[in-house]
């Protein structure tokens, strides 16, 4: 079993300006892995499925991408969770229709709004601003390591799918993640990709076909599990999605998937 040493520590985005992260080290560590979160940020879950991983024989960074200064009193899981879930409420068909995200916009609270309006109206900017952070943590944390890995959840399988395009790694881990907004970007890929899926998250899976067709196209290193009859966030212990059977099988093709790519 290997010895762990966790800490917070920061990084620099700009000029004065940190953000927090968790680190944790691994004794004999064969690699370092970054996490990155689903929209609840540095919860429980990805605390503890960090220390997971390192246990798995990996050095471990998990950013807390809420950690601004103006941010860190909004954006908190408590007040994300209030915000998503009149949205969450709706059928989701009816989640990009403009009346009716009006219609629960009016029943939010002033920091709900302020909450909902970043993750749906100013997504794309939140995104930009997120990936543009991973980046200099990339910069800082593993510019020099010599075997890199990522792994994200929900909006964070997004942003990993995402920095994959740009930044190497040996090997990315996308769970219900978002795929790139442009797919030919998936050419820039120059380690192992897989994604897992639920059955049941049509607005993911939407995608994936198009992805497939880039997978064939740029020759990308690319594997894929969905789980039938299972939701989004199924991995997630804490949350009502949660599927012990499929949980268990992923976390084992997950390790192995490591141990071949950053061996």
């Amino acid at each position: 079993m290997a010895e762990l040493t966790e800490s917070m520590k920061k990084f620099s985005i700009e000029n004065d300006l940190k953000l927090d992260y968790l680190e944790i080290k691994s004794e004999g560590s064969r690699g370092k892995i970054m996490v990155v979160s689903e929209i609840w940020g540095l919860t429980a879950f990805i605390k503890s499925f960090s220390r997971k991983l390192a246990m798995e024989g990996y050095d471990v960074i998990a950013p807390d991408l809420y950690s601004r200064p103006e941010d860190k009193k909004v954006f908190t899981e408590e007040n994300i969770m209030d915000a998503m879930r009149p949205m969450w409420s709706l059928p989701p068909e009816k989640r990009r229709d403009p009346e009716a995200i009006k219609e629960v916009m009016g029943k939010l609270s002033p920091v709900g709004k302020q909450i909902f309006e970043f993750v749906s109206e100013k997504r794309e900017l939140m995104e930009k601003r997120m990936l543009s952070d991973l980046s200099k943590l990339y910069e800082q944390e593993m510019k020099g390591v010599s075997k890199k890995g990522i792994i994200g959840f929900c909006m964070g399988g997004g942003l990993a799918f995402q920095l994959s395009t740009s930044k190497a790694f040996e090997a990315s881990v996308i769970f219900y993640g978002a795929s790139p907004r442009n797919l030919d970007e998936m050419e820039h890929i120059k380690g192992a990709v897989f994604g897992i899926y639920a059955g049941e998250d049509s607005g993911i899976n939407a995608t994936l076909p198009q992805v497939m067709e880039r997978v064939v196209k740029y020759k990308t290193d690319f594997e894929m599990k969905l789980y039938p009859g299972t939701y989004h966030a199924f991995f997630n212990d804490t949350g009502m999605s949660y599927n012990k059977e499929a949980s268990e099988d992923a976390w084992e093709k997950v390790k192995y998937f490591y141990r071949r790519y950053m061996k």
